[in-house]
């Protein structure tokens, strides 16, 4: 532990831990821009039912449950609207009524209170959004996956139709895997 003694080995040493935390974070921050720019384009792809979108604003609600994982991406995108519609953007540790959203995040850190905020949701046309093993087959409707450092998502088609929401064509082509609805 001589080399501790010297104090530029130390800044040397203490530089490159701060450099790899660095880019591990830039990482991360990268892939949630990403992810975040999916989420906008996804609404564009997916129809409502018009009782769905009653708001007196016409505003489209993209609620983001638990520790949001964004930072300012979504906040970026949540000033443009989508045919006539204003994104309006709601974090949130818990929600009262997670169907008030049309577009639901369910961040990692909900993992425990999944099956229960799906649950809430089932029928209610509410696209749901994870990034979280396992969603699809819960009963989510789209998951993120990371392909080597690629976002793909994945699609339940089967839970989409039972919300009443219709997802073209277009965007089930992008996914990487779709689980099939009775309609299908």
């Amino acid at each position: 532990m001589a080399f501790l003694k010297r104090p530029r080995v130390v800044l040397g040493l203490l530089a490159v831990a701060l450099l790899a935390a660095a880019a591990g974070y830039a990482e991360v921050a990268a892939e949630y821009d990403v992810k975040a720019a999916f989420l906008y384009n996804f609404t564009k792809f997916v129809e409502w039912p018009s009782a769905a979108l009653t708001d007196d604003r016409g505003a489209l609600r993209l609620c983001v449950l638990g520790e949001d994982p964004f930072g300012r991406s979504l906040q970026e995108v949540a000033s443009e609207e989508i045919a006539a519609r204003k994104l309006t953007l709601l974090r949130a540790a818990r929600l009262n009524d997670p169907a008030a959203c049309q577009v639901l995040f369910i961040s990692r850190t909900e993992r425990r209170r999944l099956p229960a905020l799906l649950a809430a949701v089932r029928d209610e046309p509410v696209l749901t959004v994870a990034d979280t093993e396992g969603f699809l087959e819960q009963g989510g409707i789209i998951n993120f996956v990371l392909d080597g450092s690629r976002v793909r998502f994945e699609i339940n088609q089967e839970a989409a139709q039972r919300a009443g929401l219709k997802i073209s064509s277009k965007l089930m082509r992008l996914a990487s895997r779709v689980i099939p609805g009775p309609d299908d």
